[in-house]
Formats: structure tokens, C-alpha cells, sequence
């Protein structure tokens, strides 16, 4: 009879680039990118200062590439809600619309979009955080106005821009208010603009 041995998996640690960006888009997203330091990523990610600058070339580098994958989070989360109601554009917004409002009520504090406190920190239109802000927010805009068409509404463009203001407010009232802010209306009032286009 042969006895079974149990396989051992061993963990290991994750690369110190993974690292520094998980660290990086936790305390950018909490305190800002302004005003985080190297030194607090480095403490974080427990790496130093040489191993972050083999990984990334200057902190605007790795904020860049923070904000690339906080964008591809957001995408993640609106494919999601896409996938959910295929078809049917106006269910995909309210239910993405649906995930923001639970997202408002998490516990700890409510930093609105990361792409938008980007565009907000660095208003120098050259600032690589800046240019991956702004190609989000357009690809953004431009995906909703789709949306209203496929919706049948008599101005998607107008409607677009409405659910993007609305989308917008939501994360700055978010941030303002906290979970006794307006938020918990977005899906109604996003459900009453779309009625009141189509």
C-alpha cells in the first residue's frame, strides 16, 4: 500500500514591482498622490529606494502606471455590469450605477474615482497622471453616449453627458458627504434623466 503524501505548497513573495504598485495605489488612493512620498511606498511594499527606481524610472512613472491599473479596475467592474444585461444598455448602467452606490457605503473612507482626484492634483495638461486621466474620462464619456443611442434616446450625446455628470458628482459628493451623501440616489435620478430622453 502506498502511502499519500500531502503536497506542501510554498508561497511566495510577490516581485517587489507588484509590490511597490500595490502599495503605491492603496496610498495614493487614500491620501493623494502629492502626498505620498517614496519613502512611504517603499515602507509599505518593503522594498528600497534603488529597488523602486529598477522598477519604475521617477514617481510619476509609477503614477502612471497606478492610474493604468485603477483604470482597468474601473473597466473590470463597468465590463461586469455590461456582461450582466447584455442588450439592454439601460440595465447595464443602473447596474453599474447600483455597484458605485454599494461602493459609497464601504467601510473607511469614500475617495470618490482615482482617475478624477488624478485629473484634480495634476491640472498640467503634459503630466503623464494627467493624459491617463484624461483618455479614461474621454473613453468614458464616449462609451455612455453609445449607450444613449443604443438606448434610443432622441440626444445621446446630451444623455451621455448627463449619466457622466451624474457618474461624476457621485464620486465628489462621495468624498464631500460620506454614506449620508446623495449617492444612494444616483440609480433613480440616472433612471429619471434616461426616461425623460428616450
Amino acid at each position: 500500500m502506498k502511502k499519500k503524501t500531502a503536497s506542501v505548497e510554498v508561497s511566495r513573495p510577490a516581485p517587489a514591482a507588484e509590490r511597490i504598485r500595490r502599495s503605491a495605489r492603496q496610498l495614493f488612493y487614500d491620501h493623494g498622490i502629492r502626498a505620498v512620498g517614496v519613502d512611504a511606498i517603499v515602507a509599505g511594499a518593503g522594498v528600497t529606494k534603488p529597488t523602486l527606481y529598477r522598477s519604475f524610472s521617477s514617481k510619476d512613472d509609477l503614477t502612471a502606471s497606478y492610474l493604468h491599473d485603477y483604470e482597468a479596475e474601473f473597466w473590470a467592474c463597468f465590463d461586469a455590469a455590461v456582461a450582466a444585461h447584455p442588450s439592454d444598455p439601460r440595465a447595464q448602467i443602473l447596474a453599474y450605477f447600483d455597484k458605485l452606490i454599494e461602493s459609497t457605503k464601504r467601510p473607511g473612507p469614500y475617495r470618490g474615482c482615482g482617475l478624477s482626484n488624478a485629473l484634480v492634483e495634476y491640472p498640467e495638461s503634459d503630466h503623464p497622471a494627467r493624459k491617463v486621466a484624461v483618455a479614461h474620462k474621454r473613453e468614458l464619456r464616449a462609451r455612455l453616449a453609445t449607450m444613449a443611442r443604443d438606448m434610443g434616446a432622441r440626444d445621446p450625446d446630451a444623455l451621455g453627458d448627463g449619466l457622466l455628470l451624474l457618474l461624476e458628482g457621485a464620486f465628489m459628493s462621495g468624498q464631500i458627504f460620506g454614506r449620508d451623501g446623495p449617492a444612494p440616489h444616483l440609480r433613480e435620478m440616472a433612471d429619471r434623466l434616461i426616461a425623460g430622453s428616450l
